[in-house]
């Protein structure tokens, strides 16, 4: 009887801990991860990141703007921008390369003006997603 109570009591709280997006089967658990959700996208007849993709794209030609020197002169370069969507839905810079400060200031203003989105998940918990983006200006 008491090994009956004991297996009945550890079932139960193996239930009332479980996480939404974690499945196990066997011998092997699985996990499901979601991507960033970009506003607008929540009802989306895409996937969620295909339609993240998209508004990015379409935030990055928006918001693109070639750094000028202090003479006026466009500057030309390259500059790729490391960031992550943190736990909170907001981009935070991890590392910027390029070979001129002004390049990479203005990549940095424009990955920063991403706007606060549905954060990543993974097993139904919040978490950072990283990418990387390459600018040429």
């Amino acid at each position: 009887m008491k090994n009956l109570f004991l297996i009945v009591f550890l079932f139960a709280g193996a239930t009332v801990f479980a996480q939404d997006g974690v499945n196990f089967s066997g011998n092997t658990m699985t996990t499901k991860e979601t991507p960033p959700v970009w506003p607008g996208c929540e009802q989306s007849e895409k996937s969620k990141k295909a339609c993240f993709q998209e508004k990015l794209v379409q935030h990055l030609k928006e918001n693109y703007k070639f750094p000028k020197d202090a003479d006026g002169k466009i500057i030309r370069g390259k500059s790729v921008v490391s960031f992550i969507i943190n736990k909170e839905g907001q981009p935070e810079i991890t590392k910027v390369e390029g070979p001129r400060k002004e390049l990479n200031d203005e990549a940095k203003r424009i990955i920063l003006s991403i706007p606060k989105m549905q954060p990543g998940e993974l097993a139904g918990k919040p978490v950072a997603v990283s990418y990387k983006v390459p600018f040429t200006f």
